[in-house]
């Protein structure tokens, strides 16, 4: 197989899930709605069903709604039938996924389901299906046709269960008015545990601060910002912080004043009100103002006195704030 015909059938292959997608938009109808409303007043969890590929599928959306706020897991039916059907509550609510909406095994287990007075959603491709007959909610997942040159293995319909188990979470995650620091919580580990959860205080630069003071020359305060090496220097009169220098600044000073700029204070050229962050916040919040403000650095302050800086590269290593 050459290489054109290859790269030609990956092409067809995104195109018709990309085509699915698309066609799955407006089918977000009242009966999304309904099952967004049932999902977030469930006072239990939320258990999520499916065989074969539906399964797989399923387990990702069960994964996604919990680590989004919404108590979640994976059941096979067929581990239901061998004791694991006591997991299951009369406050929990089952979400089944079956495009075809006839899997035997996953239909012998809806009554079981059905006894203990637990409501149904149902996703397949069919809503005549007796899967969506048993469901309080029926998601139509239908697609024209599958993504393979064949038009049987489960490729588009799958991308399709996917996404719409995504739109489920998104929706849920607006109607709970979930937050990151909600998210936070529940993914404390790795990268993305750290910036979340971590302070200011955690990363700031403490050592060798470029500490200077309104009457310092400018001939000096070259110094001082280049030993700091931040690229920064921070202007304190009896240790409240009253501006800020910059490269920058520095930059422009330089070419504006001539012979004069060697002489002339830092106060005639800093910044006077210089964007600030509590020690105690968040590495998120500091990355936030960083970005809304287009800048790389902010003052740190306990209370009113400096005691540190934090720029956007000691936010998250490799990770810029700002644009």
């Amino acid at each position: 197989m050459q290489a054109q015909a290859i790269i030609k059938r990956a092409m067809e292959c995104l195109q018709c899930e990309a085509a699915a997608i698309e066609a799955l938009i407006p089918r977000l109808d009242e009966h999304f709605v309904q099952a967004v409303q049932l999902i977030r007043d469930c006072k239990g969890k939320i258990v999520v069903t499916g065989v074969g590929k539906s399964g797989h599928i399923g387990s990702k959306i069960a994964a996604t709604l919990a680590s989004t706020g919404t108590p979640a897991f994976f059941l096979n039916p067929l581990d239901a039938y061998h004791g694991d059907l006591g997991m299951l509550s009369e406050n929990d609510l089952v979400l089944a996924i079956s495009y075809s909406g006839a899997t035997e095994e996953l239909l012998r287990f809806l009554p079981l389901i059905q006894a203990k007075h637990i409501p149904i959603i149902g996703m397949s491709g069919n809503p005549s299906s007796l899967l969506a007959k048993y469901s309080q909610v029926h998601l139509d997942i239908s697609v024209e046709r599958e993504a393979d040159p064949l038009n049987l293995v489960p490729t588009s319909s799958t991308t399709v269960t996917l996404a719409l188990g995504d739109a489920l979470a998104c929706a849920l995650i607006e109607a709970a008015h979930f937050q990151p620091s909600d998210f936070a919580m529940l993914h404390p580990g790795g990268d993305l545990g750290r910036k979340l959860l971590a302070k200011v205080e955690d990363v700031m630069f403490t050592d060798n601060l470029p500490l200077m003071a309104p009457t310092t020359t400018m001939a000096e305060a070259i110094e001082i910002v280049t030993n700091g090496k931040l690229g920064v220097g921070v202007v304190v009169d009896n240790e409240q912080l009253v501006g800020i220098i910059t490269d920058g600044d520095i930059r422009r000073a330089m070419q504006r004043l001539g012979q004069a700029f060697f002489t002339t204070p830092v106060s005639a050229i800093m910044s006077k009100n210089p964007k600030t962050i509590a020690k105690s916040a968040k590495i998120v919040e500091a990355g936030e103002t960083m970005n809304h403000y287009s800048i790389h650095t902010l003052v740190v302050l306990d209370d009113t006195r400096v005691c540190g800086i934090i720029d956007s590269f000691s936010c998250l290593p490799g990770t810029r704030f700002y644009h």
